[in-house]
């Protein structure tokens, strides 16, 4: 019965203010799922420390600035931009119009959204202009390559089922999931399994170039 209530108050809300409730609706959910991060990030931490650990780095402490940072990127970036980029398609629904927008999507906005993200948490966590770009060039392929594999999935059934105006909230939806990757993702930094990661890649590469 409250969620009938809050899904009529959310309707009611995207009627009157589509693209305040957007923003915010995406501010919060970004938000959680930051804070999800933050609980993967502490778990993953304990589990891998072999030494007797204190009660109190045993606590989870959430980081509401970091919190704060990742809930502004929702209602800055993916909000606004994420209400006009889902409106652009008036066409009907058939699978031809569908795989053309699941790619478009993959190959513009989900990159797009990828470098914002990982270029804005850089600067608002007071890094330099190069510290950005070598954490760019260390997270960007690494998420696209995962993110390419999950997001066209999730983009087929919204375009081809989704009501345009919930579309957004679908996303975002995932987006908590994503947020939380995203996040933990940039959190690592040059774990080894990043290193590996790039070794394999760049050995891969190597490869291709001497049979070419």
């Amino acid at each position: 019965m409250v969620l009938l209530k809050l899904w009529r108050w959310y309707q009611n809300c995207l009627s009157v203010h589509p693209v305040k409730t957007q923003i915010i609706s995406s501010g919060l959910i970004w938000g959680i799922g930051d804070i999800a991060a933050q609980a993967v990030t502490h778990s993953t931490a304990l589990k891998n420390k072999s030494v007797s650990i204190s009660k109190e780095d045993q606590e989870l402490r959430i980081k509401w600035k970091r919190v704060a940072t990742t809930s502004l990127f929702g209602m800055a970036f993916v909000g606004p931009v994420g209400h006009f980029w889902l409106r652009l398609q008036y066409q009907p629904k058939s699978m031809r119009f569908v795989a053309t927008k699941v790619a478009l999507d993959g190959i513009i906005f989900g990159p797009v959204d990828l470098l914002v993200f990982f270029s804005y948490m850089g600067f608002a966590s007071g890094k330099n202009v190069n510290q950005v770009k070598e954490d760019v060039k260390r997270d960007f392929i690494p998420a696209l390559l995962v993110e390419g594999g999950i997001w066209p999935i999730v983009q087929v059934a919204n375009f081809r089922f989704v009501p345009v105006r919930y579309q957004l909230l679908y996303v975002n939806l995932f987006c908590l999931l994503d947020s939380c990757f995203l996040s933990w993702l940039e959190q690592q930094q040059d774990a080894v399994w990043k290193k590996q990661w790039f070794k394999c890649l760049f050995e891969v590469k190597q490869h291709k170039n001497q049979e070419g």
